[in-house]
């Protein structure tokens, strides 16, 4: 559109132009038949009134085809000006969003906190993902500066285990999510709290699920039993909820029995974590 008004106006300037030379022309043509009187007036005034009939029709064409470019002009004006109050309209939405979400998770934390009075938390934002598939992690906004360390466990705001600080900086951190390979956590599993651990499998891992195995003797599986953390170890507090048994399986010999567990905390949503730095290990 913008290239036609443009060879709109090329050609709007070659017609102004043209007009002026036969204005031109038939002035001079005047001036010299002035003089003249009989068939030579009457011949001149003949030819004239038509030409002088066209130059008007045209310079009022003219004065259209310009009237339209200026209102042209001045609608794409305004039209980039609403673009931009549109654009800045947007961002504030965004901004006013960003807010409240966080103010969401914030709450939502708030009343696990409340639970573990305890706990010593560093908040953070996710700034990227791995961008391979044998690996799940993601890089946080905190690090040694924050007071995190290496093997501080990672939860979403409902205090869903994420992941474990595998690598430190001293305003970031790589942490490894409950499904990579290298994951290996004791769990408690269903009412009886039998000891377990899940432990990241790489077929299960690119399913976005964790395999539950280990299993203390006498261990009944069953769909929908939520698996927590033991607390075994310096590094993972009780009670920290990792998922859901969603299927029961053997291994091919068929002999051993495993869960495959569906993550609690969601990480397609996920953009902001809290790292436990702190906790009583005795509950």
């Amino acid at each position: 559109m913008k290239h036609k008004f443009k060879s709109l106006r090329k050609g709007a300037l070659i017609l102004a132009a043209a007009v002026v030379v036969v204005v031109g022309i038939v002035l001079l043509s005047g001036h010299l038949l002035a003089g003249r009187a009989g068939v030579v007036s009457d011949g001149a005034q003949a030819v004239s009134s038509p030409i002088q009939r066209a130059i008007g029709s045209a310079v009022d064409w003219l004065e259209s085809v310009y009237g339209y470019l200026y209102k042209y002009d001045a609608l794409v004006a305004e039209n980039a000006e609403l673009k931009k109050e549109l654009a800045d309209a947007q961002t504030q939405a965004r901004a006013g969003q960003d807010a409240i979400d966080e103010n969401n998770r914030l709450r939502g934390l708030l009343g696990f906190s409340q639970k573990h009075t305890d706990f010593e938390y560093a908040d953070a934002k996710i700034t990227e993902w791995s961008p391979d598939n044998w690996s799940s992690s993601f890089t946080i906004s905190a690090g040694s500066d924050d007071g995190v360390a290496v093997g501080d466990c990672v939860i979403d705001e409902q205090g869903n285990l994420c992941g474990q600080v595998a690598e430190l900086g001293t305003r970031w951190a790589r942490v490894r999510t409950v499904i990579d390979v290298n994951t290996a956590v004791g769990v408690l599993v269903g009412e009886g709290g039998n000891a377990a651990m899940v432990k990241g499998d790489f077929a299960l891992m690119n399913q976005g699920r964790i395999k539950l195995t280990y299993l203390t003797e006498g261990t009944q599986l069953l769909p929908g039993d939520t698996i927590l953390s033991s607390g075994r170890g310096e590094y993972f507090p009780p009670g920290l909820v990792i998922g859901t048994i969603e299927e029961v399986r053997q291994e091919a010999g068929g002999q051993t029995i495993y869960g495959v567990v569906k993550p609690a905390c969601d990480f397609g949503t996920l953009s902001q974590v809290f790292v436990i730095k702190s906790f009583n290990v005795g509950g």
